[in-house]
Order: structure tokens, then C-alpha cells, then sequence
């Protein structure tokens, strides 16, 4: 199955990408995701690298987290971790 990934604010500058289409096996899960995109190794690795990195993670412009069952032609979308005060 094909899914599209999107990556924000510092993610985005860190990998220097913003978008990439990837395909996975059916059944997939966004974990599954994660792990294939850390062994691409580098700032990858080390963005997708459980579970010592915290993500914020939606599918299809909804909050979902690692265990989320993905689906052909779904959207993920990964953001860094919100701080401030």
C-alpha cells in the first residue's frame, strides 16, 4: 500500500523534506512506518527511533498514535513535541 507522509515545523528543517509518498505492507501500523523510516539512519534515525523519541502523529488529519492500522492512500503527518509556557 502507498502512504503519503508530511513532516512539520522542525522535523521539516531537520530532514530537510516535507513531504515523501512510501509503500508498506498491508496491515501496516504507524510504528511500522516509524521503523522504516529509522532505518533510513542518520537525523532519521534518530527522529523515528523508539521509543526514546516522542512524536505527535495524525492520520488523515486526525490524532493517532503508534498502534494506528494504516491504510492505502491514508496521510500521515508527524510534528514535533509542542513546548513553551
Amino acid at each position: 500500500m502507498i502512504i503519503d507522509i508530511l513532516f512539520f515545523a522542525s522535523f521539516k528543517e531537520q530532514l530537510n523534506c516535507a513531504a515523501r509518498t512510501i509503500e508498506l505492507p498491508e496491515g501496516a501500523r504507524v510504528i511500522d512506518l516509524c521503523e522504516k523510516l529509522a532505518l533510513k539512519g542518520g537525523e532519521w534515525g534518530n527522529l523515528f527511533d523508539f521509543p526514546t523519541q516522542k512524536l505527535k502523529i495524525s492520520v488523515n488529519q486526525e490524532i493517532a498514535d503508534i498502534s494506528f492500522e494504516l491504510r492505502n492512500g491514508d496521510e500521515v503527518a508527524f510534528f514535533p513535541p509542542v513546548t513553551g509556557g
